[in-house]
């Protein structure tokens, strides 16, 4: 059997996930494929502790520069591009700008 994909979220996102707000995810090179009808567990970036499990529902891609609002629909909200680059170079230790290709997860939670 393959091993569930684990997905990881900052603190300050596992209430709002949880609550049904955030239903998008993005992901920059993204490691674990993640794919239409994957399950995954919702974990803590830091810890690992794991607080959700969801299942994919969308998942498309483009450059951030190129980003539309029903992209950022269910995202946490950025008050300028130049804010959402540098938060996630910050999350990837590694430069990030409009050219920058992103995966879009949309998601829904799943009841166990």
């Amino acid at each position: 059997m393959a091993e569930v994909k684990k997905v990881g979220f900052i603190k300050d996102l596992h209430v709002i996930v949880l609550n049904g707000q955030k239903t998008i995810t993005w992901r920059l090179w993204d490691d674990k494929n993640l794919q239409k009808d994957d399950v995954f567990i919702c974990v803590d970036m830091v810890t690992r502790v794991p607080f959700a499990k969801a299942k994919i529902i969308k998942v498309w891609e483009k450059p951030m520069g190129k980003l539309l609002p029903e992209d950022k629909d269910g995202h946490k909200k950025f008050a300028s591009d130049e804010e959402m680059y540098k938060t996630y170079s910050k999350y990837y230790n590694r430069p990030v700008d409009e050219n920058t290709i992103v995966k879009i997860i949309k998601f829904s939670l799943v009841k166990e």
